[in-house]
């Protein structure tokens, strides 16, 4: 065994993110690690490459236990990574960054001409003839991948970690850099390779092992694993405990409130086709890396789409900026409350009134009184716990966090609200209490888009779910079809009720979008009311 992990431990204040971890890499493989978020891939290969001291097990590397205390050691023992962003220095040539730190040297100065030949002959080993004397930068990110790649291996030449390395790449690129990879693994390397797309996992690797929640569930060949479980091994549940929650109530077809067309942006979504129904909840389901983020950042303008339009009931929508999203109307609590959803500094009422005052206009601003009557408000609507609407917010508990956080959204009165991951990291009570909240804001006209990796929670919310895989919308589920069994044969692959392409039901006033491009229409054919603060109460809804 080339690479062999045993019982790998480690702990930080008040998680365990590696529970004696077992992992073993063989010579002459590609291995797949695969996890969801906090399943313990980073932390475990932050403790192979000596970025963190393990607090427990060993591990040993041609059968000798190594600990290597910096990433500079554990390159000098053989261990090589190349992470999805490239870190490499992009104003230095090809053949300065294939040889930084190790250039050849004559008379104690660097050999200009000696150190042009070798990076030509690392090159050519992996089929490219480059002029190794342009500037990283004019290169594309799949050749400056190859370029990371064939410095790790000239550093280490043992064990090559790949993490991510694909995920900003085209189909063409994504081929190109595979197959490197093939080689490096037929000339013996060890290859430990960390994607979301299994796609690529069943297509490059040989074996594959899962985590989940810092544990070690599973290592398989990979040509004889099912999708559908490996699907299972990777959320924790098996399809015949799949049990249906409580699901919104069926009310029929819904006036059409926004319809997206073509919405695309290169290297993070494929184009997509959405409608979204006036008091609809929309769910987007998928793993880790699916494109569900992606799909809501080009929505609200974070990552504008490229392609394709946003219509509303008045004509096309401008949703090339997150400002303008807000003028639309559009509202999104972002999965990472902590980065960028909250201001930790700030007091709750500051917190709570930043949208409204966004949308405003700092040139208008809103009284004291007026913060603290809309903060004093939902606190008590959303029963936040804290002492006042003066307390900093970052002294809250996640739930509260979160619960401040949706307050900030409905100050202003959105017609349309992104959820991403509304109920990650917060404690069971809470979690009943964000959910009856969506309940409520459908109930009183608003739409939603709900993004969750928890499927009960999905199921519970949505009244239709679109699947996502490898940044692609692939499935369309409404009715029946909305059950943990057909979201999960969705993700893997496997009897998808609805391919891609398809415009999802239950809209009237279904009538033909033409396609134009995005931005196209200033954001005033769409007009949403400057609305005055005595006009944000819940109990309004949508438009």
């Amino acid at each position: 065994m080339l690479l062999s992990i045993r019982s790998l431990t480690k702990e930080f204040p008040g998680t365990k993110a590696l529970d004696s971890v077992d992992f073993d890499l063989r010579a002459g493989e590609i291995h797949a690690l695969l996890g969801e978020n906090g399943a313990g891939k980073s932390t475990l290969i932050k403790c192979l490459t000596g970025a963190y001291q393990r607090d427990a097990g060993t591990v040993t590397l041609e059968g000798r236990e190594i600990a290597p205390r910096s990433t500079v050691e554990a390159q000098d023992l053989g261990i090589g990574t190349v992470y999805q962003e490239v870190n490499l220095l992009p104003n230095l040539t090809v053949a300065q960054n294939l040889l930084f730190g190790h250039e050849p040297r004559r008379m104690g100065l660097i050999d200009s001409r000696a150190m042009r030949l070798r990076a030509r002959a690392m090159l050519a080993e992996y089929g490219l003839d480059l002029n190794v004397d342009r500037d990283l930068a004019t290169c594309s990110v799949a050749i400056q991948q190859i370029i990371a790649i064939a410095r790790a291996v000239s550093l280490s030449g043992k064990v090559l970690i790949l993490d991510e390395p694909t995920a900003s790449l085209d189909a063409r690129e994504i081929e190109m850099v595979f197959g490197v990879v093939r080689n490096l693994r037929d000339r013996g390397l060890g290859i430990v390779f960390v994607s979301h797309f299994l796609d690529q996992v069943f297509d490059l690797t040989d074996r594959l092992t899962v985590l989940r929640n810092g544990r070690h569930i599973v290592t398989e060949e990979t040509a004889t694993l099912d999708r559908v479980r490996l699907i299972e091994h990777m959320l924790g549940r098996s399809l015949q405990d799949e049990v249906l929650h409580s699901r919104p109530p069926d009310r029929g077809p819904r006036p059409e409130l926004l319809r997206f067309t073509g919405f695309g942006r290169k290297g993070r979504i494929e184009p997509f086709d959405l409608d979204i129904g006036a008091g609809e909840v929309v769910g987007l389901a998928g793993l880790l890396g699916s494109g569900r983020t992606e799909s809501a950042e080009a929505i609200f303008g974070l990552q504008p789409a490229q392609t394709g339009e946003a219509r509303d009931r008045s004509g096309v929508l401008d949703l090339s900026s997150p400002r303008k999203a807000i003028a639309a109307g559009f509202g999104f609590a972002p999965e990472d409350r902590k980065t960028d959803g909250i201001v930790a500094d700030l007091s709750i009422r500051e917190n709570i009134i930043l949208a409204l005052q966004a949308r405003r206009g700092w040139a208008r601003p809103i009284a004291r009184a007026e913060q603290a009557r809309i903060a004093v408000d939902y606190i008590r609507r959303l029963d936040i716990r804290t002492s006042g609407p003066e307390k900093r917010i970052g002294e809250l508990s996640g739930g509260n966090q979160q619960k401040v956080v949706l307050a900030r959204w409905l100050a202003m009165n959105p017609r349309f609200l992104i959820l991403d991951e509304p109920t990650r990291g917060i404690d069971v009570g809470a979690h009943a209490e964000i959910l009856h909240l969506i309940h409520q804001l459908v109930e009183q006209g608003m739409s939603l888009l709900v993004i969750s990796s928890e499927l009960d929670e999905l199921m519970a919310v949505s009244n239709r779910i679109i699947v996502l895989r490898d940044r692609r919308h692939i499935a369309a589920l409404a009715g029946d079809e909305v059950s943990g069994p057909t979201i999960m044969r969705a993700i893997a692959g496997v009897d998808a009720p609805v391919e891609k392409g398809a415009v999802e039901k239950g809209c009237v006033e279904d009538a033909p979008v033409e396609a134009a491009p995005v931005g196209t229409a200033p954001v005033e054919d769409a007009p949403v009311k400057d609305m005055p603060v005595e006009d944000v109460p819940v109990e309004k809804g949508g438009e």
